[in-house]
């Protein structure tokens, strides 16, 4: 079966890639147990692995893994049954079963991001530190995006505000790429980080090691450690505290809500093309 990935390669982000892969492979395992051929894939199967799944994972992992092998039979010319009566039908019993009720990340709105920015140090992981907290909340982006902001990305514009250009996001894979305003605090913030660490190029966010060396760049699963962390600076790490990549983009998204931003404008800001993503989001305000 490498050959149908081998189609996909440069078609899709490598995370979505990396997910597809997985997710095929998990089914692939299942129907060798069961002593069935993964591909061409029935309905009646589908089903079958849709129930067993309801066992053990939650029900967006299950959606997830349907939805890949969609794409992955369909995208390869093979029959693609996850749209069928039998697995439409599986999908509800598990949705009766086990819910779909998807844990939220924590918001991590302004009061939270003054709580962490007061626990920053003031050496240089600490100016790291602020640059990240204070780049994910203006720009609500994911985790990976902000890991991939470089410094050759600010301008400032003719008027003196500052601009970042985001190249690539999850939802523009092509490339088309956006501006996002940001604050003349983080804009000067950004160039004084620039100079901290002599770069004149290559990635905002850098790792940094105990002994002060600075990498090239930051990996995105740090994010979270460095935000729980910061969270609870006084004492130990606790990575069940709260936080996530996907914190900025809530608690942002909540704090425009507050202020009277509409849904659109709020979309537009986060990068949300769909409404029932964006809503999801927004639920958690506390009237």
């Amino acid at each position: 079966f490498l050959t149908i990935f081998e189609k996909f390669d440069g078609a899709f982000a490598e995370n979505t890639m990396r997910a597809y892969r997985s997710d095929f492979e998990q089914y692939s395992k299942w129907c060798a147990n069961k002593s069935i051929a993964p591909i061409p894939a029935t309905a009646d199967h589908l089903a079958l692995y849709i129930d067993d799944l309801s066992h053990t994972c939650k029900s967006a992992t299950i959606r997830r893994r349907v939805n890949s092998l969609g794409t992955i039979f369909k995208l390869s010319k093979n029959p693609d049954p996850s749209k069928d009566p039998e697995v439409v039908l599986a999908l509800k019993r598990m949705h009766r079963s086990i819910g779909r009720h998807q844990k939220q990340a924590t918001p991590l709105t302004h009061n939270h991001l003054e709580r962490l920015l007061s626990n920053c140090s003031d050496d240089l992981k600490g100016m790291r530190n602020r640059v990240l907290l204070q780049l994910g909340y203006e720009t609500m982006r994911r985790r990976s995006e902000l890991c991939a902001f470089r410094f050759e990305d600010l301008e400032i514009r003719r008027d003196a505000k500052p601009i970042l250009h985001l190249r690539k996001s999850k939802a523009d894979q092509e490339s088309i790429g956006r501006v996002i305003p940001i604050s003349t605090a983080l804009g000067k913030l950004i160039e004084m980080w620039r100079e901290k660490i002599s770069a004149r190029s290559g990635f905002i966010l850098r790792a940094i090691d105990k002994h002060d060396n600075v990498s090239s760049s930051l990996s995105p699963g740090s994010i979270q450690l460095i935000l729980n962390c910061l969270s609870d600076s006084t004492t130990t790490c606790d990575l069940e505290n709260t936080f996530s990549g996907h914190s900025f983009r809530v608690g942002a998204a909540l704090d425009l809500l507050k202020k009277g931003e509409t849904l659109e404008r709020i979309m537009i800001k986060g990068g949300w093309k769909s409404q029932d993503s964006a809503v999801r989001y927004l639920q958690q305000l506390d009237f």
